[in-house]
């Protein structure tokens, strides 16, 4: 269902950065529009603009022009209804997980009765309810991602934004986490924008594929997983035995080896 408050536009937005030869563009001009409760995952080369488009909607870098909307508000700069899950866990080693997790109520003033359940209850969906007195660096790396994760949906962001948040990651481990972040989705329905170097997980996870190319980075290609929409909540070795799986992997692939060419 479209929530429009929580829409998000890119409106001709561009990226460049000073170099001694004169301005490099990193993205050219882009026009993009997520609707609220989408999950959308981006794909491409390295270079392509991809982590720079997620930045740029994050707050954390400013465009060379255009402008980016949530609903009628203009991205400014950082927000807490915008979470971000990086690929490499960003936890405080001198904090328990459980500290970590409240951190983001702590400082917000939230009281400490409500932030210890809302705690509870984001440790038992990730599954670390057992670890929450463990620190950080006691855990293994899909651990810490689990308790990233965690710390980010405690304070209730409407949109998520994840930076290949799974990329450091084991096999077994990945596909666990993959499972997990679905389920995660299903009964909440934030709004997701998921940069991936793999095209496998960007089918498995997203309602909606882009593939970004290079030099500068640009959308190539754009299309809903159509595919999924007869699978419900099948699991992910189903998915991929689908022909409309492997047919869009190639789809993608193709575009992905087409804008690495150009």
């Amino acid at each position: 269902m479209t929530e429009p408050a929580h829409r998000v536009t890119f409106t001709a937005v561009t990226k460049s950065y000073p170099g001694d030869d004169g301005p490099t563009r990193v993205l050219a001009p882009t026009d993009l529009t997520i609707e609220g409760g989408e999950f959308v995952c981006v794909v491409g080369p390295s270079g392509c603009g991809k982590t720079t488009l997620l930045n740029i909607l994050a707050g954390f870098l400013e465009p060379t022009a255009g402008t980016v909307r949530i609903g009628d508000r203009p991205v400014t700069g950082p927000d807490p209804d915008r979470g971000v899950v990086f690929q490499q866990p960003t936890l405080y080693p001198w904090l328990s997980v459980r500290q970590n997790v409240e951190f983001g109520p702590k400082v917000r003033g939230v009281a400490r009765a409500e932030r210890a359940a809302a705690a509870d209850r984001l440790l038992t969906m990730v599954g670390l309810d057992h670890l929450g007195g463990r620190r950080p660096y006691e855990l293994s790396g899909g651990q810490q991602q689990r308790a990233q994760i965690a710390r980010v949906l405690i304070n209730d962001p409407r949109i998520v934004l994840m930076d290949e948040p799974f990329g450091a990651l084991d096999a077994l481990t990945r596909e666990k986490l993959q499972g997990e972040l679905l389920a995660l989705w299903r009964e909440r329905r934030k709004t997701i924008l998921f940069v991936t170097h793999s095209i496998d997980e960007a089918l498995l996870l997203g309602t909606r594929v882009i593939v970004m190319g290079t030099r500068p980075g640009r959308i190539v290609y754009d299309r809903p997983t159509a595919f999924k929409s007869e699978l419900g909540d099948s699991p992910f070795p189903a998915i991929r035995a689908d022909p409309g799986f492997t047919a869009m992997r190639d789809e993608v692939a193709q575009h992905i080896y087409a804008a690495h060419a150009d």
